[in-house]
């Protein structure tokens, strides 16, 4: 998993623009607050599925990244199976680092 996108994670956890936990989670995403739903790659195909039909619904994005305690981890607690990122700004920037460009481009000739 992207080390970077873990601290950027952790970072804004500590500036309170996180929620976890299912209902805290779906509160955000029905009230509009949430801009960005990750969820953990490891999570059960019941979780998995209402949080996709909801996401779809409200238009979230959701992301499925790494396993439920590498999201615990990063945010300084124990395993988490969802969070919702209530901020814009660092919804932009956790997508951003995900995308791995490539160190070496091609040069058409």
């Amino acid at each position: 998993m992207n080390p970077k996108f873990l601290s950027q994670l952790g970072l804004a956890m500590r500036a309170g623009k996180l929620v976890t936990g299912d209902e805290g989670v779906f509160k955000a995403i029905r009230s509009g607050e949430a801009k960005l739903v990750i969820m953990a790659e490891d999570a059960s195909a019941n979780t998995r599925k209402k949080f996709q039909d909801k996401c779809l619904f409200y238009g979230v994005k959701l992301m499925e990244i790494g396993t439920k305690y590498e999201l615990g981890r990063s945010i300084g607690k124990e395993m988490r199976v969802t969070i919702g990122v209530l901020d814009g700004g660092f919804a932009q920037m956790l997508q951003k680092s995900q995308v791995n460009p490539a160190e070496v481009k091609h040069i058409d000739q």
